[in-house]
């Protein structure tokens, strides 16, 4: 039995199923979901697999248990995708076009404590080692069953988030970010940023003398990287007049980006 006919043996059945705060519409097709979301918003979930059919089907299930889903299918484009939508955990398949999924999950845990899963088709003691040992919380090894993938979503995510404290109020000399508030003080006074700024000012604020590129900084300030990198410039140039009380904390990394003196 080949792997998709495995897989398919696993789809999502017809019948209707009611869910909260939406209903599935069932055809001759994966269901589709159709969903409000009265509290708030569900976790987002990253699948990074360049099998357009696997990635379908893992999707549809993790929709079912009211996740949402992003998806990329290549090493780059799932860096992207990490930066800008912030998932609460990634599904990342190891073989994977151009950059592989070991270095996509050494990239991300450089940055981040995200909860990492490891998808391969290699079922070898050493693959698990490696993977483990940049930091994945869990793997699964192809041919899975779907739901026991959702099942592992759910195990590393209780036992990740038991233990997570996420920070959002930095401090740095005179500056303070509190992004619970959504607010920055220079002295103690606030500071009128805008959204964007306070974005693109956390991404700095997390690793003072960190040089992050202009693209990084983009990401995290419009949610795309599609734009033109000059804005980030133009970001730049009104926090330092708006930072001013602060002193000359933005450093200009020539060529490459900017960084936050510590």
């Amino acid at each position: 039995m080949s792997f998709y006919s495995s897989l398919m043996q696993h789809e999502p059945e017809r019948s209707v199923s009611r869910f909260p705060s939406g209903s599935f519409t069932t055809q001759n097709s994966l269901p589709t979901v159709h969903m409000s979301y009265p509290g708030p918003m569900p976790e987002t979930l990253l699948i990074v697999e360049d099998e357009p059919r696997l990635a379908d089907i893992l999707e549809q299930y993790l929709k079912r248990e009211g996740y949402l889903v992003e998806r990329a299918a290549s090493g780059l484009r799932a860096l992207e995708l990490w930066r800008v939508a912030r998932p609460a955990l990634v599904l990342l398949d190891i073989m994977l076009p151009g950059m592989d999924g070991l270095e996509v999950a050494r990239r991300i845990r450089a940055e981040s404590e995200i909860p990492i899963i490891m998808l391969t088709a290699r079922d070898e003691e050493v693959d698990r080692l490696v993977g483990l040992g940049i930091g994945a919380d869990d793997y699964v090894v192809k041919p899975y069953s779907p739901r026991e993938v959702v099942a592992r979503v759910k195990a590393v995510l209780r036992r990740t988030q038991s233990v997570r404290v996420v920070s959002t109020l930095y401090k740095v000399k005179t500056l303070e970010l509190d992004m619970s508030a959504f607010e920055a003080r220079c002295d103690g006074v606030t500071l009128e940023l805008t959204a964007a700024e306070l974005r693109l000012l956390e991404l700095l604020v997390k690793e003072p003398g960190r040089v992050r590129m202009r693209s990084e900084l983009l990401g995290a300030s419009s949610g795309t990287f599609e734009a033109d990198e000059r804005t980030v410039d133009a970001h730049v140039k009104n926090l330092r007049r708006k930072m001013k009380a602060c002193g000359e904390m933005l450093e200009t990394v020539r060529g490459v980006g900017y960084r936050l003196r510590g």
